[in-house]
C-alpha cells in the first residue's frame, strides 16, 4: 500500500441514490460508503458484503456497488487528488469538499464512525487531530467553529478542520445522530482524536455514544 505522506488531498461527501439491481463502479480510493437507506451489496477486491441501512464499508480498491431490492442511498466519502472529477450515477450528487493538507510523516487512517446524542447533548470545546466531513442523520445541531454558527439539519453536512475550537449542541427536543470520516495520523488507530480546549471539560460527564465502522491505515 502507498500510504499518503506530506501533501494536500480532497476529502468530499457525496449522495448516490441508487435503484435496485443498477450498479454504481468506483475508481481506487481511500473510501468509506455508508447506507442511509435501503441495502446494497458492495463488491472489493474479489468480496462482497451486504450492507443494510445503518451499516457501512471502508476500502481503499476499486469497487462495485449495487442497489438492492428496494434500492439504497448511499453516503460517499472519499479522499482523492485535487482536480480528481467526480463520479457517480444519474442521482448522485457532491454535498460537501474540501481541500485538506496532510503533513504527518508517519501516515495516516481514514476513521468512520457515527456519533449519537441524546435531547440537549452538548460536545464541549474540543479540537481534532485531522480534519473531516459530517453529515446529519437525525435531529438537528448547532455547530459553533471559526467564529461562524450553523445550525444543521437532517441531511445537511459540514467541515471541521481538526485544529479550529468546535462547540456543538444536540436538539432538546429529538434524538440527534451523525456519520463522520476524519482523516488522522496512523498513532491514532484505536485512541481518540479529541483535545478539550477547557481541561475541566474533560472530566464532565459525556452523554453522546460512538459506533466506530472503520479506522484503517490509508
Amino acid at each position: 500500500m502507498n500510504r499518503i505522506r506530506s501533501t494536500t488531498r480532497v476529502l468530499r461527501l457525496a449522495v448516490d441514490g441508487i435503484p435496485a439491481k443498477a450498479r454504481l463502479e468506483l475508481a481506487a480510493s481511500p473510501r468509506f460508503v455508508f447506507v442511509r437507506d435501503g441495502d446494497a451489496i458492495v463488491r472489493c477486491a474479489g468480496s462482497a458484503a451486504s450492507l443494510g441501512a445503518g451499516s457501512g464499508s471502508q476500502s481503499t480498491q476499486p469497487c462495485s456497488i449495487e442497489g438492492g431490492a428496494g434500492g439504497a442511498t448511499l453516503l460517499r466519502w472519499e479522499l482523492v487528488e485535487v482536480g480528481t472529477p467526480a463520479w457517480g450515477v444519474e442521482h448522485s450528487s457532491e454535498l460537501i469538499a474540501r481541500e485538506v493538507r496532510l503533513p504527518e510523516p508517519g501516515g495516516y487512517l481514514m476513521r468512520a464512525d457515527r456519533v449519537d446524542f441524546p435531547l440537549g447533548g452538548i460536545a464541549y470545546t474540543h479540537t481534532h487531530r485531522g480534519p473531516g466531513i459530517r453529515c446529519l442523520l437525525r435531529g438537528s445541531i448547532r455547530v459553533e467553529a471559526a467564529g461562524e454558527v450553523h445550525e444543521v439539519n437532517p441531511g445537511g453536512a459540514w467541515f471541521e478542520s481538526g485544529p479550529d475550537p468546535v462547540l456543538a449542541t444536540a436538539s432538546s427536543r429529538e434524538l440527534t445522530g451523525f456519520a463522520r470520516v476524519m482523516i488522522l495520523p496512523l498513532d491514532l488507530k484505536g485512541r481518540s482524536s479529541i483535545s478539550y480546549v477547557n481541561p475541566a471539560d474533560a472530566d464532565k460527564p459525556k452523554t453522546q455514544k460512538y459506533q466506530v465502522f472503520a479506522d484503517e491505515p490509508i
